[in-house]
């Protein structure tokens, strides 16, 4: 696996270096569109709309368009933001796992250690598995700030970002709200139907049908000759950059401070709203 981040957990004043994998990968078959009449390629190309040039990836800006008007945002712009160049998953509160609603989880990703010694890395993983909590953070990943719920997957920690609580929509259908009659029969049948169904999750029992189909449409045409030869199209990654050691801590005495900061805070906040 070739990691996609690098940076640290913010947990109290201990930090914890980690690089981000991402935790799923697609298994479709890959297909790129051609001519029907000689199997040419079909490509598409950045063209301006002004002088019908084709512009380069390094010559192109990002752009906010309000129906009226158009700003143009550069890269300098962008690396303004203060938050487009955080490297740290900062831990914003613990909170019981149950309470995440699921429609919220968007892609995961597994963290490493990204250090000499794992101690910081195993005592935040034994901390969620210990408290039954889920850490709820807050991360920057290819120019945005997304929130993330950082919790344990057998031996890992486990990095989902979630949806922003306005981004999720509510179901505004009246009929799911109307007043029907359901039988004490209907509801035993529905039951009884669900017991026939219930058996433990799976996961490796299900399968891709259509991927499995198309994978021997394409083998049997490879046996059938109807092949024509390709050049190669994709370049490769570049190469992935070392990261310098982390800096060894005494986990003890971050964890003191980190303790005392908050039950300072705490204190201030309670004095505060008592006046």
């Amino acid at each position: 696996m070739r990691a996609i981040w690098t940076g640290n957990i913010a947990f109290g004043l201990v930090n914890v270096p980690v690089k981000a994998y991402s935790a799923v990968e697609d298994h479709d078959v890959r297909l790129h569109q051609v001519h029907n009449k000689d199997g040419g390629r079909i490509r598409y190309q950045r063209k301006c709309e002004v002088c019908g040039k084709v512009v380069k990836y390094e010559d192109i800006d990002k752009a906010y368009d309000d129906g009226d008007t158009t700003v143009v945002l550069t890269e300098d712009d962008l690396k303004t933001v203060p938050a487009e160049r955080s490297q740290e998953i900062e831990i914003l509160q613990f909170v019981p796992s149950e309470q995440i609603e699921p429609i919220m989880f968007e892609s995961s990703y597994y963290l490493e250690p990204d250090s000499k010694s794992a101690k910081a890395y195993i005592l935040l993983r034994r901390t969620l598995q210990n408290t039954q909590r889920t850490a709820i953070v807050k991360f920057t990943l290819r120019q945005k700030t997304r929130l993330g719920a950082l919790r344990v997957r057998d031996a890992a920690l486990v990095l989902q970002s979630l949806l922003w609580a306005d981004e999720v929509r509510e179901p505004d259908f009246p009929a799911i709200n109307a007043k029907v009659q359901i039988s004490d029969n209907e509801l035993t049948m529905a039951s009884t139907l669900v017991e026939q169904f219930s058996s433990d999750f799976t996961p490796e029992e299900f399968e891709d049908e259509y991927q499995r189909e198309l994978r021997l449409l394409i083998e049997e045409k490879i046996r059938n000759g109807e092949v024509t030869s390709t050049e190669e199209t994709f370049g490769r990654p570049a190469e992935e950059q070392p990261s310098a050691d982390a800096e060894v801590i005494d986990l003890m005495a971050a964890l003191k401070r980190s303790v005392e900061q908050r039950r300072d805070q705490a204190s201030a906040k309670k004095a505060g709203g008592s006046r």
